[in-house]
């Protein structure tokens, strides 16, 4: 599947591109999660072995955004949730639902000059599609969750909330995942809860 819009163009890589694209994955990660709200301290080892075990899902999906040089501006990935981290899937099987029933929507990730040009809305439209062509009914996403006094947070901040609500998804109550990371300034690594989003597909 191929797509453009403005000056971008979206592809769905194959098998055989998502290994070279990897390294453009993991630099684009590190960047874009460096800011407000997940301020990632990246780390080129950890990245290396989070997106190996990404890509070693038979169902892992990459979605590609390139500007009009070719260059891998912005990515979205997807994989089924039973084949994603353990601290993703756990709250689910808590709370009495099957992991193997929903899609995992991961990250979503854009250089800032590229955006306000419809890469969100592709990114989710293709990935979902690729949830349905797999037989899933079912996407679902984790955004973290952070305090609203958290002395990190821009001034000038505007929650995605209400776009992932014009998207159809809306939080499951109740469903908290937590997973770890090193904050920018932070000697080692904390856990982050990570609210989950949900969408009937």
């Amino acid at each position: 599947m191929a797509a453009a819009s403005g000056s971008l163009a979206y592809s769905v890589l194959t098998a055989g591109e998502t290994a070279a694209a990897l390294k453009d994955l993991a630099r684009l990660r590190i960047a874009v999660f460096a800011d407000w709200p997940y301020l990632y301290e990246g780390d080129a080892a950890y990245e290396a072995g989070y997106l190996a075990r990404f890509a070693a899902s038979p169902g892992a999906v990459i979605v590609a955004a390139r500007d009009q040089d070719g260059r891998m501006v912005g990515a979205a990935t997807a994989a089924p949730l039973a084949d994603h981290a353990a601290e993703f899937a756990s709250p689910f099987a808590r709370a009495g639902l099957d992991p193997g029933d929903f899609f995992y929507l991961a990250e979503s990730v854009l250089v800032p000059d590229f955006r306000g040009q419809g890469a969100g809305r592709a990114f989710f439209d293709m990935r979902e599609a690729e949830a349905r062509a797999q037989g899933y009914s079912r996407s679902v996403f984790c955004a973290v969750i952070r305090p609203d006094d958290h002395p990190a947070r821009p001034a000038a901040y505007q929650s995605l909330e209400p776009f992932w609500r014009r998207l159809g998804y809306q939080p499951l109550a109740g469903l908290v995942a937590e997973f770890s990371w090193r904050d920018r300034g932070e000697a080692g690594e904390s856990v982050k809860p990570m609210q989950v989003w949900s969408k009937m597909l």
